[in-house]
């Protein structure tokens, strides 16, 4: 059946790939870097190659738990070890939220009343990888085909997949210590399954159809929920639905002319940066949302605008963090002082 639908290439079932679990009296640790495995010959010991991360776990407390998996690796002839580690983890009393808003060029973070804005430059990356893979496929589908070995490897060396995620698992590792340092919330838009899918409906230009798919905003937010959990930060997630469009005073529409990014309201007339919209109506959200011991909208105000017409129109712009710069940092612990304040603190 599945051969008639060309699912299957061959008449019979094949094995593929071969994985073992294993329960605690059949694998044991002998030391960091060897483990023991029951087989019908005896134990086996297998040397390890470990992962930094493993080092990571091993070095901050973390214990392994009873039970392993063993894939069996053909081509490469070796075995891989999946190992699972726990840790008891103390109750966590948020005392406020640290809202994330990711976009396809930044990511922006709201800590104390001050947005940052980390620009991440997926544009500029994925059109570049997009025009270098156009030159190879044309260069190498006319003299050696479509399904080449060498055409394969030449692109395989692109390594576009591993630049995105080195910049989404540094922000994350930014944003969910800053959440640790502060014992805040982090909270993020409660997004669908695949929302680049629903973005691209109404999208008929092929090269900002393939820019949104390639944005990868759940998986930001993949890497963050991993993180925080890694660190046992909480998650919080709110309904993005007009967070960028209204006015955080008024509650009134906000007006963007000609593409840019920051805009008015029709009610106060402030201005307002659109991602420093977004987190402070996440961070709303959220106040009115969960009942947590976070301080509440009544008593927090960080606004600099006025409730009535014609009031404060000061531009609430964020604090722009070039990539070269907070791709080198761990945390944002130190590093704040040597950026410029915001002249209008949020």
């Amino acid at each position: 059946k599945l051969k008639r639908l060309g699912l299957a290439e061959k008449e019979c079932p094949e094995v593929r790939s071969v994985t073992v679990w294993l329960d605690d009296h059949l694998w044991k640790l002998d030391g960091l870097t060897t483990i023991e495995v029951a087989t019908h010959k005896g134990w086996l010991r297998v040397a390890l190659e470990p992962h930094k991360q493993y080092w990571k776990y091993i070095n901050h407390g973390w214990r392994l738990a009873s039970e392993a998996r063993i894939k069996l690796d053909k081509r490469g002839r070796q075995l891989i070890i999946f190992l699972t580690f726990t840790k008891d983890v103390e109750e966590y009393k948020p005392r406020g939220y640290l809202p994330v808003d990711v976009n396809e060029n930044n990511a922006t973070i709201l800590v104390d009343g001050v947005a940052l804005l980390f620009e991440t430059s997926v544009e500029k990356l994925v059109l570049g990888y997009y025009y270098r893979r156009r030159r190879v496929q044309e260069k190498y589908d006319k003299l050696y085909g479509m399904e080449s070995r060498i055409r394969r490897r030449v692109l395989r060396k692109l390594k576009e997949r591993k630049r995105k995620s080195d910049l989404r698992w540094k922000l994350a590792n930014i944003a969910v210590r800053a959440a640790k340092e502060k014992q805040f919330v982090v909270v993020l838009e409660r997004l669908g399954k695949n929302p680049a899918r629903e973005m691209i409906n109404h999208v008929r230009d092929d090269q900002l159809r393939h820019r949104i798919c390639q944005a990868s905003f759940r998986g930001v937010q993949r890497a963050i929920e991993e993180k925080a959990r890694e660190h046992g930060v909480p998650v919080a997630y709110v309904n993005p639905r007009n967070t960028s469009k209204l006015c955080p005073v008024h509650g009134t529409l906000i007006v963007y002319s000609n593409g840019c990014r920051v805009g008015k309201c029709i009610v106060g007339g402030e201005l307002w940066h659109r991602d420093v919209v977004a987190c402070i109506n996440l961070l709303f959200k959220a106040l009115r949302g969960d009942g947590s011991p976070a301080p509440s909208p009544a008593r927090y105000n960080p606004l600099d605008g006025s409730p009535v017409p014609l009031g404060s129109t000061a531009i609430h712009d964020p604090t722009g963090i070039p990539k070269s710069l907070w791709t080198r940092w761990k945390s944002l612990e130190g590093e704040l002082t040597h950026l410029k304040p915001l002249q209008n603190t949020l």
